[in-house]
């Protein structure tokens, strides 16, 4: 089997598809790898560590023409896709629930595109989880730009110019991306309290030392696969209401609330982000899909009134060397389940619900309802 794995032409995009760990696994398996020139060197792999494990390196459009699996971190380029065989496999984050136009021209391609961002949270698919694996990145260099724009110390300091008190910090979410920033900000010292709409949350937040707070006889909102459902407006109107008093408290906040292929729900309103002392910081994790709060501008560091609201993008791009790590063996177990271990040949089972569920395009034709 000839797999690929380009450079990623978009300049915030810093990972690499594929890291010599997984490569070297793959040559040893009998597959022919190709990596693009200087594919990996933002992440802290040169072209080296890759033909000193048995790849071959070239340009993307060498590669997009003559394997048989394409792994991409981003979508592919139209050149790309235009110089690929039919039948090819394209794997990558697919973005196919939001980018209709991207799936259609992967099913005019003619290729199978699996969409990575897909996976269904199922026990056995846990290895393939791109959405949790670099989730759990954002959520902790999340404390890190929160920890880094306060102008105060996170932990309580004993000084002999006085006793300086420990940040308070909020997190709204408590998904992979928020119990890896509650964990992180409180290993940095911080004071941390934790909303989230799912009543099971708690245990795990106050697993790590923080505390969980939730309005009072408040409906847990738990919906299939573990996010949460849309709430109703009375219950968002109870819930502002009720976090107002907390924020107000926060040092920092951090907002990780999100639904994947939805806009992002507004967690906090401008009369909420009002209350917050001048110097406080607010993290938004969800400034992509539109933001958790008022006044997010993705890639931007918003003043309002004294406020700083960080609207950061491609957070796990930001530690490129770790995230292409995990993304890589989120697709090598990807792989296990694709390729036959005996034979060495691809097996697309659609009875499988994994590869049923991130498949969006095949034999020229977008599924699921997609790229419509």
């Amino acid at each position: 089997m000839k797999i690929g794995a380009p450079g990623e032409s978009d300049p915030n995009e810093q990972r690499v598809a594929l890291v010599p760990e997984t490569v070297e696994r793959l040559v040893k398996a009998g597959h022919e790898i190709s990596i693009g020139e200087g594919a990996g060197t933002t992440a802290g792999f040169p072209n080296s560590a890759y033909t000193g494990v048995g790849a071959t390196v070239g340009t993307a459009g060498d590669i997009a023409g003559s394997v048989d699996i394409f792994v991409h971190v981003q979508s592919p380029t139209p050149s790309e896709l235009s110089a690929m065989k039919k039948g090819t496999i394209v794997v990558g984050l697919l973005n196919a629930r939001t980018d209709s136009a991207g799936v259609s021209a992967l099913a005019a391609a003619g290729v199978t595109a699996l969409s990575m961002e897909l996976v269904p949270r199922i026990a056995r698919a846990q290895r393939m989880d791109v959405l949790s694996s670099q989730a759990s990145i954002a959520g902790y260099k999340a404390a890190l730009l929160a920890a880094n724009s306060l102008g105060k110390y996170l932990p309580m300091m004993m000084t002999a110019a006085g006793t300086i008190p420990p940040a308070r910090v909020l997190v709204l979410g408590a998904g992979v991306a928020g119990l890896q920033a509650i964990a992180t900000a409180r290993r940095l010292g911080a004071v941390v309290e934790a909303f989230d709409v799912r009543a099971a949350a708690g245990e795990q937040v106050e697993s790590l030392g923080a505390r969980f707070i939730q309005p009072p006889a408040a409906e847990d909102a738990e919906a299939a696969g573990g996010y949460a459902r849309e709430q109703t407006d009375d219950e968002q109107t109870a819930q502002r209401e009720f976090l107002k008093e907390h924020i107000a408290e926060a040092d920092a906040v951090i907002t990780t609330a999100a639904i994947p292929g939805r806009p992002a729900p507004l967690l906090m309103t401008a009369d909420m982000v009002a209350v917050m002392r001048p110097g406080s910081v607010v993290i938004d994790l969800a400034a992509e899909s539109g933001g958790n709060v008022a006044g997010t501008v993705a890639g931007e560091v918003v003043n309002v009134n004294g406020v700083s609201i960080n609207g950061p993008i491609n957070v796990p791009s930001s530690m490129p060397f770790d995230a292409s790590q995990l993304y890589s063996r989120n697709v090598m177990a990807l792989f296990d389940l694709i390729i036959d271990k005996k034979e060495g040949t691809l097996n697309l089972d659609f009875e499988d619900e994994v590869i049923d569920a991130i498949c969006v395009a095949h034999e020229g034709e977008a599924r699921h309802g997609l790229g419509a």
